[in-house]
């Protein structure tokens, strides 16, 4: 069991799984709940961490398939490649209004991807200066199937660093 028997404890017959989320985004953790938009802070689309970001690269958190890449390449949506997480990566606050500026867009919706892969990449210092705020909410929608979920803290490097750890 690895890891996941020192964080979780041992459960008869191992019938739940255990998930490792990985940055999909360089930058600093910061809580959800100080994200400038109650959707997030309220934990209304689900729960999750947020990151002020570094770098210029939105990274894959899991192995799955693309969901939704939304018109304004701000934001995407990720199933789990055995369907049993849901989660949605959202750039910043209020950059919908750029209308895609700032933004391009790599992986297309409904394609496989391995944890790391990059799907969109950023332009930073453009996105500092227009957006509301460039804290980006890492969220899992369907944490009603969730038992555990633990967060991690810091600083963490896209591709590399775990941000969450799931017992589903």
């Amino acid at each position: 069991m690895g890891i996941f028997s020192n964080l979780f404890g041992k459960k008869k017959n191992n019938t739940f799984k255990q998930l490792e989320i990985i940055s999909p985004i360089s930058g600093y953790i910061v809580d959800l709940e100080t994200v400038p938009d109650p959707v997030f802070s309220e934990k209304i689309a689900g729960d999750g961490i947020a990151i002020k970001p570094s770098g210029d690269q939105i990274l894959a958190p899991i192995n799955g398939t693309i969901g939704k890449i939304f018109k304004t390449k701000h934001a995407f949506s990720i199933e789990s490649e055995n369907s049993d997480l849901e989660m949605f990566v959202h750039f910043g606050i209020d950059t919908i209004k750029l209308k895609g500026e700032g933004f391009t867009q790599i992986a297309e919706e409904g394609q496989k991807v391995k944890k790391g892969d990059l799907i969109l990449k950023y332009n930073l210092s453009f996105l500092e200066k227009n957006a509301k705020s460039t804290i980006t909410p890492v969220i899992i929608s369907n944490m009603d199937e969730i038992i555990e979920l633990k967060k991690v803290k810091g600083k963490v490097i896209a591709g590399i660093t775990i941000i969450m750890y799931v017992k589903k």
